[in-house]
């Protein structure tokens, strides 16, 4: 299957502040955005497809600018994030929908976040931006839609903190969405997911190069901090059997350990330590605790006073997709919402697809998630 082709990454002011859960409010906000597909006459064929933790707009084809590092890895650096699931004839047929990808509120990307210039003072935001929420990532992309002319959504997707993302669009704008695609994710976190974010954050906030956020132009930048923070999280979005079969314990400089206390011995050493370097060239540190600081908060059922009261609101149709082996948003998340939907006399879709590499594989079995999305889309929008 071929790409989208070459893509740009454009941008969009909105008009008005953006009011926020905490009380504050965002002035000046610039969303970084990529369309795949041709819009329709009647704007009815519009799939909005939010991104994971990491992520950026760039979800599908060849970036017409070339990044200093991908967002994929093991593939060209150019090349979307999404590109298996986005283009003719694939997941987000784009010979069908007109796909919008986002940068989420709080990005580094091109969308506003803490690295920022606030226009109040001049200076980049750092600490001084607001703590947002998923609702607040799902505001800022309605305002957005809004200046598209885009009232209505056949659908909006998304793994993992998209996934999210899509479940809060289905309870804030009911009317709004006709389907929703929920791949890897979950109505909130559980403790475990939640401590290792903890930890990931703490990596960054120690680092004597966080400056108390305020590392902006003073040649310093808490890599460190940031490197550990993107070790931890990679290990929890990989699987014991994952990880056994991709390494082993096999040494990284032949068959003899070096007795070495500071450089790699094993493999798996190796590749956490090429993984921060890599992500730490892309990425900024605050808004990687403003966006995993936002993850842990969401909660559906805190929110609205039971899952069971969130889901009442839901209108759209609903696919949800696990992995057998996604121990931080596992496959019971999933069941759990569906049940409460079935019991609600909802329309939902459940599919478990047994897989061993974790919480990744929403980004890695593109293939075998194709006909489920595929499928699913066709059927008639509600």
């Amino acid at each position: 299957m071929t790409t989208v082709g070459v893509v740009k990454t454009r941008f969009l002011d909105l008009p008005e502040p953006l009011p926020l859960d905490c009380g504050r409010e965002l002035r000046s906000v610039r969303v970084a955005y990529e369309t795949y597909g041709t819009l329709a006459p009647d704007r009815d064929n519009v799939i909005l497809v939010c991104h994971a933790l990491s992520g950026d707009a760039h979800a599908a084809g060849i970036a017409a600018v070339p990044p200093q590092e991908g967002t994929r890895e093991g593939f060209e650096k150019s090349l979307g994030w999404w590109d298996g699931m986005i283009g003719p004839g694939k997941a987000f047929d784009t010979d069908r929908w007109f796909v919008v990808s986002t940068n989420l509120l709080g990005g580094c990307r091109g969308t506003t976040g803490p690295s920022s210039i606030d226009p109040a003072t001049g200076e980049p935001y750092g600490p001084d931006f607001p703590v947002i929420t998923v609702a607040d990532m799902v505001r800022c992309e309605r305002a957005f839609l809004a200046q598209l002319g885009i009232d209505r959504l056949a659908a909006v997707a998304g793994g993992s903190l998209g996934g999210m993302q899509a479940l809060q669009w289905a309870i804030d704008h009911p009317s709004d969405v006709g389907a929703i695609v929920v791949i890897a994710s979950t109505h909130a976190l559980q403790p475990q997911g939640v401590a290792w974010n903890a930890i990931a954050r703490e990596s960054i906030q120690r680092d004597p190069d966080w400056q108390g956020g305020r590392y902006y132009g003073t040649g310093r930048s808490p890599d460190a901090g940031m490197g550990v923070a993107r070790m931890v999280g990679h290990i929890t979005y990989l699987s014991a059997p994952g990880l056994a079969a991709k390494f082993g314990r096999r040494l990284q400089s032949g068959a003899d350990i070096r007795y070495t206390i500071s450089e790699p011995e094993y493999e798996v050493e190796n590749y956490l330590r090429h993984q921060a370097a890599s992500f730490v060239r892309r990425f900024d540190a605050n808004t990687y605790l403003y966006t995993s600081r936002a993850l842990t908060y969401f909660d559906l059922a805190r929110d609205h006073g039971s899952l069971e009261a969130a889901l009442e609101k839901v209108q759209a149709r609903t696919l949800l997709i696990s992995f057998s082996s996604d121990w931080l948003y596992p496959p019971a998340a999933s069941r759990e919402i569906a049940d409460v939907l079935t019991g609600l006399g909802k329309p939902v879709q459940n599919h478990v697809i047994d897989a061993p590499y974790g919480h990744d594989c929403f980004l890695l079995e593109e293939a075998r998630q194709t006909p489920i999305v595929r499928d699913f889309l066709e059927e008639k929008n509600s």
